[in-house]
């Protein structure tokens, strides 16, 4: 008999809840983590830079107070007290996700490195086991690119970035898509200077264009400099001089230019944490992006081993690396693994993604330009400003937008959302596309008044409004008002 039925690598936000779920039902469940529980999203991710951003959005509402009438002196950063904050926030969620809540579950929590021997083996810490099912859910590292002098100057990733005990004095971020320019806006709230380096031509490239730019205007507001289209060729260490106490980088630029900082954050992407895994001697197929599965999460090769969250790369659909997806892929791996259910595969089709400066932009479903990739013929798009909202105008925001991708058919393919606290709202358009509720449904929600969600509503209305008010709606109108 093996000595589990199903073992499960790694603790982050996909593995944890597997294995809530198959220590829940009973079966016999080893949890093998060689880091901290929690993984990225408790430790490194969602948790500490969502606690830096709210520390960084009071200062930023301090200093706006003047739009009520309202004067306040320029807030005072202490750096510690906000650190305190960031690291307090992890420390009251670290009990939710660790090693004696899960062992309360029934679930064998192995504190160490794992490594498969044989396609129904693992050795972990020096143990070997055995399993019936595996779970690889080794989840990601950032990315450090193969640049020239990288090796010899001193940088950050979001693993070492929360640690910092003083605050940087300009801090150049190497990448502008999301954890790039959240990082960016929160340390320049804080009193940073920053400068954001992306060799792509403007700022989240893969978001829609007329949300993306909502989210650069508010950089360049808060007095972050953006070079966008800048390729940096190499790095030189800068040294200490009477104006600079500690050692700095330079980034080198393709046109020649010097970009000099105190310190450098690499935000150019993440990469799945194959090595260490030995996925060879497990028959565990895999590419650069992942563990190589199909549309269930279960491995091509090997049928003993599934893989979730951002290590897994389904064949057909690619990987994901959102920390949201893990009751998702957790739900697909229960129905296949567990429960057996034939035809269970993913369906990202309403899946949200998240940039969350201020304003946030969130997109659900497919951008104007993903949909015309896919083939969406006759697409109609429909635009809604915040500065109609009465909400937004009462708080003084009326910056944003609600834009609407649409079938020819009249079906919602995707929603884009700029606005302060536009994440709250991506689950009503979530549950629209992912159900294929008719655009009407949206139309007719009653919200509490007034709500920056209203514009939504407003947007599928003045979208209908057309079909409503049509001919054919007047003539039966005017046959109707004779009765009666």
């Amino acid at each position: 008999m093996p000595d589990f039925d199903v073992a499960v690598i790694g603790a982050g936000a996909a593995g944890l809840a597997v294995a809530s779920i198959c220590g829940g039902l009973g079966l016999r469940t080893a949890l093998i983590e060689r880091g901290r529980m929690g993984g990225d999203r408790l430790n490194h991710g969602g948790v500490p830079s969502r606690a830096l951003l709210a520390a960084a959005q009071a200062a930023a509402e301090a200093r706006r107070a003047g739009r009520f009438g309202l004067r306040l002196p320029e807030p005072e950063i202490d750096w510690a007290g906000v650190r305190a904050h960031v690291q307090g926030t992890i420390a009251r969620l670290a009990p939710d996700h660790g090693a004696a809540r899960y062992r309360g579950m029934g679930v064998e929590v192995i504190e160490a490195s794992a490594h498969f021997t044989d396609p129904d083996r693992l050795e972990a810490g020096g143990r070997g086991l055995t399993f019936r099912r595996a779970v690889i859910a080794a989840g990601s590292s950032p990315i450090v690119p193969d640049i020239p002098g990288l090796d010899g100057v001193p940088w950050l990733t979001t693993e070492t970035l929360f640690d910092l005990e003083e605050p940087p004095g300009h801090l150049l971020v190497l990448g502008g898509d999301t954890i790039g320019v959240e990082m960016a806006q929160a340390h320049a709230r804080l009193g940073c200077l920053v400068t954001i380096i992306d060799p792509a031509p403007r700022i989240l490239a893969r978001e829609d264009e007329d949300l993306a730019e909502g989210v650069r205007t508010a950089l360049l507001a808060e007095g972050v400099t953006l070079r966008e289209g800048a390729a940096v060729t190499r790095f030189e260490q800068l040294e200490p001089d009477s104006r600079q106490a500690t050692a700095g980088v330079v980034a080198v630029l393709t046109d020649g230019t010097r970009v000099a900082g105190t310190h450098l954050l690499l935000a150019v992407g993440r990469a799945p944490r194959l090595a260490g895994l030995d996925l060879q001697a497990g028959n565990i197929a895999a590419t650069p992006q992942g563990v190589r599965t199909r549309a269930n999460l279960r491995s091509v090769s090997n049928p003993r081993v599934w893989a979730v969250g951002s290590i897994a790369d389904p064949r057909g659909i690619g990987p994901r690396g959102f920390t949201h997806l893990a009751s998702q892929h957790a739900g697909v791996v229960a129905r296949s693994m567990l429960f057996r259910l034939p035809g269970t595969r993913l369906d990202y089709a309403a899946l949200p993604r998240l940039v969350a400066t201020d304003p946030e932009l969130v997109q659900v479903g497919l951008t104007e330009a993903e949909a015309r990739a896919a083939g969406h013929r006759d697409l109609r798009i429909h635009r809604w400003p915040l500065s109609e909202n009465d909400r937004a105008l009462a708080e003084g925001r009326p910056e944003g937008l609600v834009k609407l991708v649409i079938s020819g058919r009249g079906r919602l393919l995707g929603a884009g959302l700029l606005a302060p606290r536009a994440g709250e709202m991506a689950g009503t358009y979530g549950l629209l596309i992912g159900r294929r509720l008719p655009l009407s449904a949206l139309a007719s929600l009653v919200l509490p008044y007034p709500s920056l969600a209203e514009a939504g509503t407003r947007a599928a209305g003045e979208f209908l409004a057309p079909k409503f008010l049509s001919p054919f709606t007047k003539r039966v109108i005017g046959l109707l008002k004779r009765l009666p």
